[in-house]
């Protein structure tokens, strides 16, 4: 049974002047329990738009999103799915326990629960002891770490992501890629992301859906199926990163 199911679905967003662009046309993806899913395209192919769509925080123009076989304009278990930005948008003035808790705020859980599954949280992504310091004492991988354990105080089963590790240089980007890898294994989630990198889409990705614009649509689905940990200088890694950039340029192996 897939946890996403995306039929059909097309967006336009209004202009001052001309006709309404064409954003996504006709997208069907379907994504398994416990699949990590990578969007991957150039900027503009509709990536982030298409994960706000699924997320609920936009609608399509016309097509389908089921969650968990609920269309998702009647779906209520929005808990059950965070969404994990670009930016970290930690609050500065709150540390980094606050922070975390804020996502339970909502739940109108007790104080003392919520900072109790806060430190658990940071604890969970290496933050233990870490818990009264402010955003601007952290380093950027460790506010990443933050904005990692505030999406997955709540507990979610489905985690979206969008190019949350952009920012960060090589070997921070590489350790949190292990660290969203072992904690989906450990919490059994979805996770769903976009990125623009075709490497830590091989890397993180046991599927790959491939977006060409304008408008963004499906140029290819394919499965990713290496053991993992990958390590991107593998052979068997290096090959199929080097496939996938075929395929976002829009040529095959033998072409080449």
């Amino acid at each position: 049974m897939s946890v996403v199911s995306i039929r059909g679905v097309n967006k336009w967003f209004d202009r001052r002047e001309g006709e309404p662009l064409h954003v996504l046309q006709n997208i069907d993806i379907e994504v398994p329990a416990r699949a990590i899913v990578a969007l991957l395209g150039a900027s503009g192919c509709g990536k982030s738009t298409l994960l706000n769509i699924i997320a609920g925080l936009i609608p399509p123009d016309s097509g389908t999103v089921l969650l968990d076989d609920v269309p998702s304009a009647e779906f209520r278990n929005w808990h059950s799915m965070t969404y994990m930005f670009q930016e970290d948008r930690l609050l500065p003035w709150r540390t980094a326990a606050q922070n975390v808790a804020f996502g339970l705020e909502a739940e109108s859980l007790p104080a003392t629960e919520r900072r109790r599954r806060a430190r658990e949280t940071l604890a969970l992504v290496g933050l233990a002891g870490f818990e009264d310091i402010y955003p601007h004492e952290l380093s950027g991988g460790m506010r990443s770490r933050v904005a990692l354990a505030r999406s997955l105080v709540t507990e979610p089963a489905i985690l979206l992501m969008d190019e949350p590790f952009s920012k960060l240089d090589p070997s921070i980007r590489g350790q949190m890629h292990a660290e969203v890898l072992r904690i989906a294994s450990l919490r059994k989630m979805t996770l769903i992301f976009v990125t623009h990198d075709v490497e830590e889409a091989i890397v993180l990705a046991d599927h790959v859906v491939v977006l060409h614009p304008r408008p963004g649509r499906v140029g290819e689905a394919r499965a990713i199926d290496l053991p993992y940990p990958r390590n991107p200088l593998a052979p068997d890694v290096a090959e199929a990163v080097r496939g996938l950039r075929l395929a976002l340029a829009g040529l095959s192996p033998a072409s080449c």
